[in-house]
């Protein structure tokens, strides 16, 4: 499992006073600001949210140290992390991270290998699967039809991908 968990991601300047556009990850939006100090992606750079607000197609922050708008263009693409200890446990085995997908195998109902699992995105349409697999790299609707079965403890996830999809 990983050890930090992607829960938002900073977008263009907003105003003259350093605020920035957040896109949060979270399932409550708003929640982004209840798990403390966010690290950017290397580590290196850390964040407290000390003012959010909703707005038209996400949130402004305002973020600890950004001053100015100068210095909240230059923080556009910015990944925030926090610590997976900080977040809640999942409320049951139906329930997990999209972190906790990244490397599982993906099979075919009988157990044929098919892949693993690089990544989970949405690009605004519903949640993609990225599987690499011989031939290359597939993505799959991540959706109760297309993923029918996620056995976390097993390392795996079952596909059915339309036919053709692997060869």
């Amino acid at each position: 499992m990983a050890s930090r968990i992607l829960v938002a991601e900073i977008g263009a300047a907003h105003g003259l006073r350093g605020e920035v556009k957040l896109r949060s990850f979270t399932e409550d939006p708003m929640a982004v600001q209840d798990y403390g100090v966010l690290e950017g992606e290397d580590g290196r750079r850390a964040f407290a949210i000390e003012e959010l607000k909703p707005a038209k197609g996400g949130l402004i922050a305002r973020l600890t140290g950004v001053l100015d708008r100068t210095a909240a263009e230059g923080l556009r693409g910015v990944r925030l992390y926090v610590p997976r200890d900080r977040l809640p446990a999942p409320d049951d085995e139906e329930t997990f991270y999209y972190a906790d997908l990244i490397g599982l195998a993906a099979v075919t109902g009988d157990g044929r290998a098919l892949g693993k699992v690089v990544a989970v995105y949405n690009f605004g349409a519903g949640d993609l699967i990225e599987v690499e697999a011989a031939g290359g790299t597939v993505m799959l609707p991540f959706t109760a039809a297309a993923v029918p079965t996620i056995d976390l403890a097993a390392g795996r996830l079952v596909v059915d991908p339309p036919a053709g999809t692997f060869d």
